[in-house]
């Protein structure tokens, strides 16, 4: 059995869209006959403390259905201090470093990337050690970090940020990005590097349909996932219009903006925006079967982002509100998944919830129907596994 190793920042049980993937990465390299396993930090995100079970301790090794999941100290935060923030950083960054030299590991690595300075600390170290490199580009940095607002541009940060960027593409063996624009991207700074496109599809092993429809309740529109400023839900909270509208917005998931979100809804008087804190992937996928639309926003349009709430709701059945923008836009559109307001666009954002509201629920169950069948063929992980190991990419 041929072994691989995986290097995230996040893993289950963590939560967000980035455990998840890297823990269907895993389990489906282990499905395939591959000896997985994966280092990360001590489980600490969303909020920036060290999980109950992993409390003063310096190390832990787990397995978790068969994948040897080696978790390394870190001093976590989720701070606004940037320097409390760095040190954050550059405590697993010297844990991994000391693993990755002292430890051995398997010929072939896969490097998930961002954040930039594990990805180049382990893309340096491993390229010195001759391994086989897999450089799994989910976002751009730092460009989105500028486009965030989070980095300026010109900054020394800024010029640090883009050194460690050609560095990874350049030395890494071949890329997998999530998306055609972070291809295109790396192709300007590598442009004879082997890449191949890997979406962030979800693995739910589900062959029917499992929502419910309930008749005579208003729309639950509902959004999944972290609460942080890259997705701009408190803004979304503040600026959509449901009055008069036949819909509810739901919201489930932990952040930065979660205290403000809930202040929010209580100074509102016959609130349409209800917030249910944070809960299990499974529970989540239990509580929304009643559910009817998934809306997806950003605050902005980041290029190269695909945000994975597009095949993870998509492929229940969930019709999409997206308010993205990029080419997360474009897959909405052509495989009619929903509906696209332009990002940043609240009129128009609004304008799309009117529409919303003037269906009933029959024709949303013909939709979510189709969107089902839909994702069972197009948005498949194991085909494009499949298809990545016959290319020998892994």
């Amino acid at each position: 059995m041929e072994e691989i190793l995986i290097i995230s920042n996040y893993y289950p049980p963590e939560k967000g869209a980035a455990a998840n993937r890297i823990e269907q990465l895993a389990l489906k390299l282990h499905q395939h006959n591959y000896k997985v396993s994966v280092v990360c930090p001590l489980g600490n995100y969303p909020k920036g403390e060290l999980f109950p079970e992993y409390k003063g301790k310096f190390s832990v090794t787990e397995n978790r259905d068969n994948i040897t999941v080696k978790r390394l100290w870190i001093y976590p935060s989720v701070s606004k201090n940037i320097l409390v923030r760095l040190v954050s950083i550059l405590s697993f960054s010297l844990s991994l470093f000391c693993y990755l030299v002292f430890k051995k590991t398997p010929k072939k690595v896969i490097v998930q990337s961002p954040p930039l300075l594990l990805s180049f600390i382990a893309v340096l170290v491993l390229s010195l050690k001759n391994k086989k490199v897999i450089l799994n580009v989910s976002d751009l940095w730092p460009l989105a970090a500028i486009e965030l607002d989070a980095l300026k541009e010109g900054s020394l940060s800024h010029k640090i940020s883009l050194f460690f960027e050609r560095y990874i593409y350049q030395k890494a063996s071949l890329v997998l990005g999530q998306s055609n624009e972070i291809i295109a991207h790396i192709k300007t700074i590598a442009p004879d590097k082997e890449c191949h496109l890997y979406r962030n599809y979800p693995d739910h092993q589900v062959t029917q349909m499992e929502l419910k429809t309930v008749e005579n309740q208003p729309i639950k529109i509902f959004y999944a996932g972290l609460l942080g400023v890259a997705q701009g839900v408190l803004e979304l909270c503040e600026k959509i219009d449901l009055n008069g509208l036949n819909i509810e917005l739901h919201l489930f998931g932990d952040g930065a903006e979660k205290n403000q979100i809930e202040a929010l809804i209580l100074a509102q008087k016959e609130s349409k925006i209800f917030f249910h804190g944070m809960m299990e992937r499974k529970a989540l996928h239990n509580t929304l079967k009643t559910f009817d639309i998934a809306i997806v926003p950003l605050k902005t349009r980041i290029y190269g982002s695909v945000p994975s709430k597009i095949f993870e709701y998509g492929a229940l059945g969930f019709p999409i509100l997206y308010f993205g923008g990029g080419e997360g836009e474009t897959i909405v559109s052509e495989n009619e998944l929903g509906w696209v307001a332009n990002v940043e666009n609240f009129a128009d954002l609004n304008k799309k919830l009117v529409e919303i509201s003037k269906l009933n629920k029959a024709d949303l169950v013909i939709v979510k129907q189709r969107i089902f069948d839909t994702a069972q063929t197009t948005f498949h992980l194991d085909n494009q596994i499949v298809d990545l190991i016959a290319k020998k990419v892994f």
